[in-house]
């Protein structure tokens, strides 16, 4: 029985250390996306048994993300795999190229993602009532995998409501990415697909994006957060917990880190506070919350420890190279505990 599913691309991505993409000789790999990145954490982190519903071309790429996948103890039945017809030009695989930035420099991501297997999933390529009848009891997606292509913002609906008939919690991610919505409505088309899609949704990660008139368009102050997911939990009324990371950027090595959440029954939390939080790579930071926070919610944890789960595993995988987590939960219950950086033998 598997315990958590996620619905998103999965990417190759190219990091080049601590040099440059447009410089570099040589790249280390990794899986990585969204979505995914959530229920990666929480297999290896957290111990839960998951599984991602996503496509891949079928040739040494598409297996290379698979046998990724696989060291990362996610499911793999649930991929869907398309012909490879040579040079992909009917399908193909994602793949990302990610430098971390430092100090001044911020990150970089340079994708080349049109047209990948998973794009093209349409309503009706994958039989939900099946996957959600098996015990399923909770479903991730988000808007980078709503944002792919003009289908797959249907897919996503699909399975949100699919899961919701089941009894499946269902959580989703806003995770606006300019690049996949410049030649498609920009960012008020994706605000349409991501309230659209958010009304699903029994918990919303990354509520702030939902905030101002479109995503990206408002820059809140710290005390003006309470007011702005309060207007959110007014557009999503059905929607029992909201929640966001909250940082503040000094330098792409040095983040001001923390988290806040609403629900109905507790009104607006907050969690723990990590300012000076040294990183070495903050992509997949948020993902690691997401995946704290649902292990917290899941494991009946209040609102306020499972901030505070979302925010130190946040923080953790900011430590490590990669989208993927690389912690332990004693690491993170450590860290919750306020545990230091001593070295420990």
């Amino acid at each position: 029985m598997t315990d958590v599913v996620a619905l998103g691309e999965v990417m190759l991505r190219f990091d080049p250390g601590e040099g440059r993409i447009r410089t570099a000789r040589t790249f280390q790999v990794w899986e990585g996306g969204g979505e995914y990145n959530v229920v990666r954490g929480l297999r290896r982190c957290f111990g839960l048994r998951t599984a991602v519903v996503t496509a891949l071309a079928d040739n040494a790429v598409g297996r290379l993300v698979e046998d990724l996948v696989l060291q990362g103890g996610v499911d793999t039945s649930l991929i869907r795999w398309v012909p490879d017809d040579g040079i992909g030009r009917t399908a193909r695989n994602g793949l990302n190229f990610v430098e971390r930035g430092y100090g001044i420099r911020g990150a970089l991501g340079v994708s080349d993602r049109a047209h990948t297997a998973v794009s093209q999933l349409r309503k009706g390529d994958v039989d939900w009532d099946a996957v959600f009848a098996t015990g399923v009891r909770w479903f991730h997606t988000g808007g980078i995998f709503a944002g792919l292509s003009d289908t797959t913002a249907d897919v996503a609906d699909e399975a949100m409501a699919a899961a919701r008939r089941h009894g499946v919690t269902v959580s989703y991610d806003p995770n606006y990415r300019p690049s996949l919505w410049a030649d498609r409505g920009g960012a008020d088309r994706a605000r349409e697909v991501d309230l659209r899609l958010a009304r699903h949704a029994d918990v919303v990660v990354g509520a702030l994006g939902l905030a101002g008139r479109r995503p990206g368009a408002t820059r809140l102050r710290a005390d003006e957060v309470p007011d702005a997911l309060a207007a959110v939990a007014a557009l999503l009324p059905e929607t029992g917990v909201l929640a966001t990371t909250l940082r503040e950027v000094p330098s792409a090595a040095v983040n001001d880190w923390t988290s806040a959440a609403w629900s109905s029954a507790t009104g607006y939390v907050t969690g723990p506070r990590m300012p000076g939080l040294h990183v070495l790579d903050r992509v997949g930071s948020g993902d690691g919350f997401a995946a704290g926070l649902i292990h917290g919610l899941l494991t009946g944890a209040s609102l306020e420890r499972a901030l505070a789960y979302g925010t130190a595993h946040g923080a953790l995988v900011m430590t490590t190279p990669g989208d993927v987590s690389m912690a332990s939960l004693a690491e993170v219950e450590a860290l919750m505990a306020g545990a230091s950086a001593a070295v420990s033998r």
